[in-house]
């Protein structure tokens, strides 16, 4: 047999032992689903839930799930060195707008860090950072926060709500109150189901 001959088989192989590990990669990874809207029935680990755009939806909650209460907080509690998320709308200087922040327990520092397009309304953007400076300005609060590909600043407007996230449990979940799933999983069968829950408490509906 010629050494070409013998090199071909283990390189089939191999592409196929790639191949295999790919699918496997993608087959877990289920594609996700941001859910907003208002709990209209719990039955079990299962949620009902009237959507921000008045559809009807059922997800399925892990039986580790994580709950968290949106409460809400002061400007003042960000500071220089604290983990936010800003809700913003782009202004025509670059600067981002914000209409929501929401302060991450340092345990989360680092959660989805970086600059992206979100639904929050048309146009808006997400922006998970550090906070690098914070000063008084003429229109609100002028802060720059960093994350590891850039920076950006951000004017907070004072009427913007401020919120953060405290671990809870499943008290919280309960007919009326305002939730939002940043990732519930969409299964091959079309049901959706969640390992984390924020959910608005004393009749906040979260604003990011």
């Amino acid at each position: 047999m010629s050494k070409l001959n013998y090199l071909l088989p283990r390189a089939a192989v191999t592409a196929f032992a790639a191949l295999i590990a790919v699918s496997s990669a993608s087959a877990q990874q289920a594609p996700t689903v941001r859910i907003r809207g208002t709990i209209e029935g719990v039955d079990g680990n299962t949620l009902g839930i009237k959507t921000r755009e008045g559809t009807d939806v059922k997800v399925k909650m892990t039986d580790n799930v994580a709950v968290f209460a949106v409460v809400k907080t002061q400007l003042s509690e960000i500071k220089e060195g604290s983990y936010i998320g800003v809700t913003g709308m782009p202004e025509p200087d670059g600067t981002q707008k914000a209409i929501a922040v929401h302060i991450f327990p340092e345990n989360q520092r680092g959660a989805a860090e970086g600059f992206r397009p979100w639904d929050a309304r048309a146009n808006s953007t997400m922006t998970n950072a550090t906070v690098a400076q914070s000063v008084k300005g003429t229109d609100g609060q002028n802060i720059t926060v960093k994350y590891k590909d850039g920076e950006k600043k951000v004017v907070v407007p004072p009427d913007t709500p401020i919120v953060t996230f405290t671990a809870s449990d499943k008290s919280e979940i309960k007919p009326g109150a305002k939730l939002i799933i940043f990732g519930a999983a969409k299964r091959d069968d079309g049901s959706l189901e969640a390992n984390r829950v924020n959910v608005g408490r004393d009749g906040i509906t979260p604003p990011m």
